[in-house]
């Protein structure tokens, strides 16, 4: 089992935590160029309102303009991670694995894989079917009928084995937020959170807590 630093940090703005995935990112580059041992960091937050955009996004899937987001105090950022643009803002939980994936003997397709089965396994616990779809990352509910719908988003970055962004799995998130803008890039999709299919508040910090468990087993790490 491989040792692991989890990172409770309740709200922070992007820009702060950026900043932090960043250092621990170049400081796990640096150990492995100098042979030293790299640390597993798993990073927990929750953001105020902020768009990111991904090195893939297009600006047409931008459906609001940026000075009227602003209004609404929301963020924008322009990011280094796969992917198009999507939304992180309150009643959404956001988790970076800073993990070296040599040292845990992962690829990027089985990492993701298995954060896709950490997301899964979560949201078992509460009775809600989720599955993923063979050509699009993320998690999703009601695979295979006309009313597919996302409820978790996955965007990565990896260099030298060591990854940073992570994912975002809409607990109690305003899906509203999601008018002003085409998720991932993908326009023929809705988004949904636990809350609008169990039709009742959840408990953010339990989820918290039931994903840093999901991924502590599925990673075989050691905290």
């Amino acid at each position: 089992m491989k040792n692991c630093i989890i990172h409770r940090l309740k709200t922070k703005s992007y820009g702060e935590v950026l900043e932090m995935q960043k250092n621990l990112f170049e400081e796990n580059i640096q150990r492995k160029r100098n042979q030293q041992p790299t640390n597993n960091h798993l990073l927990i937050v929750e953001h105020p309102h902020v768009y990111t955009f991904g090195k893939h996004a297009k600006s047409n899937n931008l459906l609001a303009s940026p000075e009227y987001l602003k209004t609404m105090g929301a963020e924008i950022h322009h990011i280094e991670r796969g992917g198009d643009i999507t939304y992180h803002g309150p009643g959404q939980l956001v988790v970076y694995p800073i993990f070296d994936l040599e040292s845990l003997n992962l690829g990027i397709k089985s990492y993701v894989e298995k954060i896709e089965a950490a997301i899964m396994d979560v949201l078992n616990i509460y009775g809600i079917e989720a599955s993923t779809i063979s050509d699009r990352i993320g998690v999703w509910i009601g695979v295979g009928t006309p009313n597919e719908r996302k409820i978790a988003a996955i965007g990565i970055k990896s260099s030298r084995y060591i990854t940073m962004h992570g994912l975002a799995l809409n607990v109690n998130t305003d899906l509203n937020m999601f008018n002003h803008i085409v998720p991932c890039g993908i326009p023929d999709k809705a988004v949904c959170s636990m809350e609008s299919e169990l039709n009742e508040k959840i408990d953010l910090f339990e989820v918290q807590e039931r994903m840093i468990d999901a991924f502590i087993s599925i990673f075989e790490l050691q905290v």
